[in-house]
């Protein structure tokens, strides 16, 4: 029997339509505003959210690190849920899935982020943690966007 690999759930209360949220976690020039744990720069954002479409971010960290992760949408419901596996492409072989699901609240958005099929704990805890830099910055991009509208 195999054992259950780890995994982490965020839940986040933004002041964003879940449209804003969608769009923030689809479109590649907002993407670039938010992604990554730190206040390091974007160097690169791809996205194609339809099943079988793929996302790329090539990001750096403070440190000076360049950090680049991929995936493959594997559910995409507009601004409702998107489902995407994760992995770094220097570490291919450790994929993971995440998923994002989107509540509207008469303030805004729940999102429940769900990372999961970490390689292990430490993996796990490190993505808590990076995750967690990155949705603060989304918080920021979402004050900032207001009542933009984000629509094509």
């Amino acid at each position: 029997m195999s054992e259950e690999k780890p995994s982490l759930t965020i839940v986040r209360r933004l002041k964003a339509s879940p449209a804003q949220v969608y769009a923030a976690w689809t479109r590649p020039e907002l993407i670039a505003c938010w992604w990554g744990p730190d206040a390091g720069p974007v160097l690169s954002a791809e996205a194609d959210p339809r099943v079988g479409g793929g996302f790329r971010v090539v990001f750096q960290t403070l440190d000076g690190e360049t950090h680049d992760c991929r995936g493959e949408y594997q559910e995409v419901e507009t601004d409702r849920k998107l489902v995407f596996t994760w992995e770094w492409v220097t570490l291919p072989e450790r994929r993971s899935l995440v998923t994002i699901e989107l509540r509207p609240l008469d303030a805004g958005t729940e999102m429940k982020f769900t990372h999961a099929q970490f390689f292990d704990e430490a993996t796990r805890d490190d993505h808590h943690a990076g995750w967690n830099g990155a949705f603060g910055k989304l918080d920021s991009l979402i004050a900032e966007l207001g009542g933009v509208d984000v629509g094509d």
